[in-house]
């Protein structure tokens, strides 16, 4: 493991302490990270259900049945703009789930 010293403002050195519980910052930092990515997982997570539900199929699905006319209007702005929302957090919850990886 590489270390290396990483100065921590006062003020942020507080909110950490209080929001963890840590006194040591480098435990309250690891903490606060940690909950920081399993929120956004979760966020992440809620969007692709929210268009699972709203389109009754997946992303890959979705692509295909916009190709294939299943679904109606497939260049309309709304739906143009649920596809771009629905790909970036399929990408956003990848991202996110390499990442938990490295938390120790």
């Amino acid at each position: 493991m590489i270390t290396e010293p990483v100065v921590i403002p006062k003020g942020t050195h507080n909110v950490l302490k209080k929001l963890t519980g840590q006194t040591r910052p480098d435990i309250a930092l690891a903490l606060a990270i940690k909950d920081l990515v399993r929120l956004r997982t979760k966020e992440e997570q809620e969007q692709i259900a929210f268009f699972e539900n709203k389109y009754k199929m997946t992303f890959v699905e979705f692509e295909k049945a916009c190709e294939d006319g299943r679904v109606k209007d497939p260049y309309s702005y709304e739906v143009e703009q649920d596809g771009f929302e629905w790909e970036a957090a399929i990408t956003e919850l990848d991202a996110l789930e390499e990442v938990s990886q490295w938390i120790v």
